[in-house]
């Protein structure tokens, strides 16, 4: 079974967890350290001889476009996660429209090919806002891994579909690759764990990840998408001060990503999202 390995890029103060104490205005005054822990991936990625999608944010191939170009000429696919990484819901529909073309548009010209795939900032395609997959659409996206179906505060459909699936919006059809869950029973109740990225996969230990994706693969026989960001496997990043539970989500054990990722790395076989979901 081959899995889909995807990367996030953007910078530590991008992140939705320092959104009220960081403003979009302000990013240009803080330090990138972006180019530096991407480019430690894409070598982590040879080492491995994998290959994987970037879904990278337009703010940053645009100070940063050498990156982008490093990224696909390593083979890599380039995919989009909009210009300005803010949550879909709090925006309209033609904000929307214009930030991600905007970001479209900046990653087709670095590449010289067609941008298939999109990713919403912070998962922020919601029962909100599902009015965005008609966008993505119209503007000529194959595919979407923006959907994860669990509660939280901040992103989620609860009981939407697992699996790599296909959507009728009133301007097309368009392929959702959601983020992966585990399932968990108890009885009559049941629940869906987040288990292959992010602060996730930062905070359970290797064993259980990877015990869990191995039944994902071979029972349920589909494949999971893993995720990640760059400034995750950076623990000299300089640190923001916010709220207790946005440090925690954010902080929380950096010092052991990089050893969890290389750990999935030599256990699964990996792809880019267009590649898998191209056999599903």
């Amino acid at each position: 079974m081959i899995n889909a390995l995807t990367i996030d890029v953007e910078d530590y103060f991008q992140v939705n967890a320092f959104a009220q104490r960081i403003k979009p205005e302000q990013w240009d005054g803080f330090p990138l350290r972006v180019e530096g822990n991407t480019l430690r991936i894409l070598d982590l990625l040879d080492e491995f001889a994998l290959r994987a999608t970037f879904f990278v944010l337009g703010w940053v191939a645009e100070r940063v476009p050498s990156l982008v170009k490093e990224i696909h000429r390593r083979g890599h696919e380039v995919a989009c996660h909009g210009y300005g990484h803010q949550l879909i819901y709090n925006q309209s529909p033609q904000g929307f429209r214009n930030d991600v073309s905007k970001a479209k548009n900046i990653l087709e010209n670095l590449c010289g090919e067609r941008i298939y795939g999109y990713r919403a900032p912070s998962f922020s395609i919601t029962t909100k806002s599902l009015w965005a997959l008609d966008i993505l659409v119209e503007m000529g996206f194959a595919y979407d891994s923006s959907i994860f179906p669990i509660n939280h505060d901040i992103y989620g459909i609860p009981g939407g579909k697992r699996f790599p699936h296909e959507i009728s919006t009133h301007s097309g059809k368009i392929k959702e690759f959601p983020i992966s869950t585990f399932p968990l029973r108890m009885g009559c109740w049941q629940s869906q764990m987040p288990i292959c990225g992010g602060g996730y996969l930062r905070l359970f230990p290797a064993a259980l990840v990877a015990l869990a994706i191995q039944i994902i693969n071979v029972s349920e026989m589909q494949p999971v998408i893993v995720y990640f960001h760059p400034w995750e496997i950076d623990t000299e990043q300089p640190r923001i001060r916010a709220g207790l539970k946005s440090c925690f989500r954010h902080y929380v054990n950096l010092d052991r990503m990089e050893l969890k990722i290389r750990h999935l790395l030599g256990s699964f076989r990996f792809s880019s999202a267009r590649n898998v979901l191209s056999q599903t």
